[in-house]
Order: structure tokens, then C-alpha cells, then sequence
């Protein structure tokens, strides 16, 4: 044979033994119904993972996995992304992530308003004094050295970050009621800048809350402007969701148009029986203004209570300044009087959640700080009132004084009817806005919110299995995709050869939410199999110990190697 013959021989020969040798990977998912994140029509198929990566996905006949899984009749999808995360201390306490990982959730995206960084000294100390249950040194300054900390300390889910608009605030301006000086906000800019280089997802704020009420529209732009030179997103918990939930949204659209970024509606709602109505309103601003040009999105939990703290319930002017001086005035028996008053008169001049519940009977007490009042967990503000002989407002202050926080609160705001029609717009992401935690240990010393629980089974379990509000396929895409597009993350939030191999398998017959208002520390069943950069967290339903999270960096990171 001449050489050139003998070559063209050996190449077809080498082919041909590629072709029928084998692949072999770190792990083979075989059989499962894929779907992979862009709201296509499930498949049966296969996905190699090689390390952290997805290194195959289709029919993968021939191939092999050291560890292999068979996932005849169960989905196989993205991981799921957490848009309202507050884990920011119970990861600290537990790693793990039990509540979320038990749902598939891995990516945890925080920072509504307050983020966990940049922090001064008096700001760490201020943080120190008012924590609860979990005690936690503050070993870093910024948000970056936060980030880092945990995925060093060791947690199973990724992590991700806005900075917070009220974090700045209180970094430069204080809790005063007044707009920064053109120092301050300056210096506010610059937060933004290093918080957005060091991978920041952009800018959140919290308008309901003190001292992010007394921030101004064009404050609110100037620090976008910079979030947007390095492509980052705006995300607000709108100044009101009640009375003034138009003309919140409004202002939304006008920091978004006037600073060039996108934005996103943190929960988006419409608070108290008299605002149901507002929905289709609501709506119309939201895709007129994409028509227009803009992008902008919204995220919700899947629940008709909202939880925050009883500072929801009273005026921000009181607590100008900080929780201490919140308190000291609320001794004063003049203020208490001028407090209790504006708290029982409707107003649109602050938004005020006992109003939008109605009923004092519809707020409940979830989590309190001190010990002696914990006895009070679980009871309505009602109960509480009448046990003391004091009004529902009385009983709201008093509370405050007592525990030296704000007192966790659940109030029952919103229709059922619309949270069914929220799931089914096109824009809309899904964020637990809780924490994730697990049932056992000092976990218990609270109550909490069932959606720190179940956000996400409850909507893979009622709404869309139990109730077909929208196809598996679709829920699917704004679990994953649709969010990690609006972040602009890279290579996560879908099931795409090179991407990150965060991934979940689960049983769509089963899964659903466990955890209620009465007993919510439930974990949610039928979540078999979770993976994270390529390691698995979750078998067969039970977490491995695995702590594989690792920071997400948003669009504008540059890195310091």
C-alpha cells in the first residue's frame, strides 16, 4: 500500500472507531423528559456532564457515566433562579440552602433594596446589635467580600447580588429625611461603580420602607445611570402596591427611561381588596412601555400574603433616624396619639399594609426578637390586641418597643385571582422574597412565611400541574431563561452544552409545596436529583453535604486575575 493510501486508511479507520467507541462521562442523566429552558417542546433524551459543564445533551446512545441516573418519567430542567432571595443570613447559619434546594432552586439573587454591602463601621455595628436568632460576625465590607465569604464558608447554592439603593442611603445620608448633597451622592456613585466592576447585577431598592422613602425620582436615576454604563438592571419594590400603584409604576418606567435600563418590579401586586382592580391597568403600563422600547419585567411569589414587619404599618416620618429613635418616639404619649391616628386613616401619602389588610385579624406575628415575646408567634395582631386590652395599633407600637425590632409580619393582601393571571404574563419571574431555610435548629425559634418553602413547588404543584394556568414547558422558562436573560448572566439558565451544569430532576406528578401559614417550616416533596457547577447537592430527595455555589457575577464585572 503507498503511503498516502495507507494514510487516507488510517483516518477512515480512526473515524470509524470514534464513531462507535463510547463517550464516557462524569455523570449520564439517561431518559429523562428534557426541557431545557426556552419554553420548546419537551424531548426524551440524555445529558452528559463532564466536571461543571454540560458536555452533551440529545441521544446519547453509546454513552456511559461513571455516575449514572435513570430518569424515565421524571423532568429534567435548568436549575431554578430564586429572583427575591433573602438567604443572605440563613446561608451564613446553614449552607445547605434546605428550603430551596428542596425545590431546585440554584441561584439566589439578593439585594431588594438593602444589600450586604458596602458597610461602614457604624453600619456593622448597627447590623451586629439588631440581629436575631442567627449570631454571625460581619467579616467584610463590601458586597464582593459578602459574596465571596459564603461561597468560601461553603454553600450549596450560586449566588448573586444587586446593591442596594437603601444601603447607599444609609452609607452617606444617614436616616435622615432629606436628599444627599451632591457629595453624598457622588460618593453614592461611586459605590455603585466599584459594586457593579466587582460583579453587582445593578441597583434595588425598597421605596415602601425608611429611609428608602425619603429617596427622590432623579437620586434613584443618577445611581441607575452608572448601573447601566456596565449594562446592569434597575429592580424596585415600588414606592406603593396599594393606593398609589399606578403612579409607582410609573415612576419605575421614568427611572428607566431617563437612566437607559432595564428595570424589573420586585413581587409585583396589587395590595388590598380596593387595588384587585388595578391589574389590567397595571398591565397596560407595563407592556406599553415595552412597546415603547423599554425592558421591563416583573417577578412575584405565589401566595395572597405578603411579609415584612409592622414598620409597614406605621408612617415613615416616625421612623426617621434609625429603630432607636422609631422607639424613643413612640413612648412619647403626644407622638403615639399623632401615630395611631395617621395609622387608622386612609392615606395616599404613605403605604401602610394594615390598611391594605383591612383587618387587624389578617395580620400575623411571625418573628420576634426577643425571647419572652416569642410565645406570641403565630398569633393574628387581632388576638394579640384583645389578650391585652389595647387597640390593634396600641398593641402594633408597643410590640416594636418590646422586641427592639421590627417584628416579622405576615399580612393577607391580595386575590387569588390575580396571582393566577400574574403567573400567565409573558414578563414574569418568579422570587420567594424569604430566606432558605431548614427545618431543624434554631430555625424553629421563628415562624416564617410558607414561601421560603414552597414558592417554586407550589408553582410547579397547584398552578400548573393541579390548575393549568400555563404549560410545564413555560413555567420551566421563567424559572430559568427568562431571569437569567433579564440578569444577563453567562452560561447558566439552560440545558446547553458548555453551560454551567446547574440542573434539577424532578417528578411532575408529585411535586407540591408542604408548608401553610399555620405550619410552615415543610419541606416540599418530589425534587429527586439537584445539581450545581456539575456537583450533586440533592439525591433521591436528600441533600449530600455538597457545597459547590459559587458567585454569579453580573454583566459589568472585571476581573481583579
Amino acid at each position: 500500500m503507498k503511503p498516502i493510501q495507507s494514510l487516507f486508511a488510517c483516518i477512515f479507520l480512526v473515524g470509524l472507531s470514534s464513531c462507535t467507541q463510547p463517550q464516557n462521562f462524569d455523570v449520564l442523566i439517561k431518559n429523562g423528559t428534557i426541557m431545557d429552558g426556552s419554553g420548546d417542546a419537551s424531548y426524551v433524551g440524555d445529558i452528559g456532564i463532564n466536571a461543571d459543564t454540560i458536555a452533551a445533551l440529545g441521544s446519547l446512545e453509546n454513552a456511559t457515566g461513571t455516575q449514572e441516573i435513570d430518569a424515565t418519567g421524571m423532568v429534567v430542567a435548568p436549575g431554578f433562579i430564586n429572583m427575591l432571595s433573602w438567604a443572605v443570613e440563613s446561608l451564613i447559619e446553614d449552607g445547605r440552602s434546605m428550603g430551596d434546594i428542596k425545590q431546585g432552586v440554584t441561584l439566589e439573587v439578593f439585594g431588594e433594596g438593602w444589600s450586604m454591602g458596602p458597610l461602614s463601621d457604624s453600619m456593622k455595628k448597627e447590623e451586629k446589635e439588631s440581629q436575631g436568632d442567627i449570631k454571625f460576625d460581619i467579616e467584610w465590607t463590601t458586597l464582593n467580600e459578602y459574596l465571596e465569604y459564603l461561597t468560601n464558608k461553603g454553600i450549596s447554592p450560586n449566588v448573586a447580588s444587586f446593591v442596594g439603593a437603601t444601603t447607599l442611603r444609609v452609607h452617606t445620608v444617614g436616616y435622615e429625611n432629606r436628599a444627599p448633597t451632591p457629595q453624598e451622592l457622588d460618593s453614592m456613585k461611586l459605590m455603585v461603580k466599584q459594586a457593579m466592576e466587582d460583579g453587582a447585577l445593578g441597583v434595588g431598592s425598597s421605596l415602601i420602607y425608611a429611609p428608602a422613602f425619603y429617596s427622590n425620582t432623579q437620586e434613584l436615576i443618577e445611581l441607575c445611570k452608572v448601573a447601566a454604563e456596565y449594562d446592569g438592571m434597575y429592580i424596585s419594590h415600588i414606592r406603593s402596591e396599594g393606593s398609589q400603584l399606578l403612579e409607582s409604576l410609573d415612576e419605575l418606567i421614568q427611572i428607566a427611561d431617563k437612566a437607559g435600563i432595564r428595570a424589573e418590579i420586585y413581587h409585583l401586586k396589587q395590595s388590598g381588596k380596593d387595588n384587585w382592580h388595578k391589574f389590567d391597568a397595571v398591565v397596560k403600563k407595563v407592556d406599553s412601555a415595552r412597546a415603547a422600547g423599554l425592558s421591563i419585567t416583573a417577578d412575584m411569589y405565589n401566595y395572597v400574603a405578603g411579609a415584612t414587619g409592622l414598620d409597614a404599618s406605621m408612617p415613615p416620618w416616625i421612623q426617621e433616624g434609625g429603630y432607636d429613635k422609631w422607639a424613643e418616639r413612640l413612648q412619647d404619649p403626644a407622638i403615639r396619639k399623632k401615630v395611631m391616628e395617621e395609622m387608622r386613616t386612609p392615606t395616599d401619602e404613605w403605604e401602610s399594609l394594615m390598611q391594605a389588610a383591612g383587618d387587624p385579624s389578617k395580620i400575623l406575628l411571625a418573628g420576634f426578637k426577643n425571647d419572652s415575646l416569642k410565645y406570641l408567634t403565630g398569633k393574628t395582631l387581632a388576638e394579640v390586641a384583645e389578650m391585652r386590652g389595647l387597640s390593634p395599633e396600641e398593641t402594633a407600637m408597643d410590640l416594636v418597643i418590646q422586641d427592639g425590632s421590627r417584628v416579622g409580619t405576615i399580612y393577607f393582601l391580595m386575590s387569588e385571582e390575580n396571582v393566577k393571571k400574574q403567573i400567565a404574563l409573558p414578563w414574569m419571574s418568579f422570587g420567594s422574597d424569604g430566606g432558605s431555610l431548614a427545618a431543624e435548629g434554631v430555625f424553629l425559634k421563628s415562624s416564617t412565611h410558607p414561601r421560603a418553602y414552597g414558592n417554586v413547588a407550589r408553582l410547579l404543584g397547584k398552578y400548573v400541574r393541579d390548575e393549568k394556568v400555563i404549560p410545564l414547558e413555560e413555567a420551566i422558562y421563567k424559572l430559568t431563561t427568562l431571569p437569567a436573560t433579564n440578569l444577563k448572566i453567562k452560561k447558566r439558565g439552560a440545558l446547553t452544552e458548555g453551560y454551567f451544569a446547574d440542573m434539577v430532576v424532578f417528578n411532575p406528578n408529585t411535586i407540591e409545596d408542604k408548608a401553610t401559614f399555620e405550619e410552615p417550616h415543610q419541606y416540599a416533596e418530589g425534587m429527586l436529583h439537584v445539581f450545581v457547577n456539575g456537583t450533586q447537592v440533592l439525591e433521591n430527595g436528600e441533600h449530600t453535604g455538597a457545597l459547590p455555589g459559587q458567585v454569579v457575577h453580573g454583566p459589568g464585572y472585571v476581573s481583579k486575575e
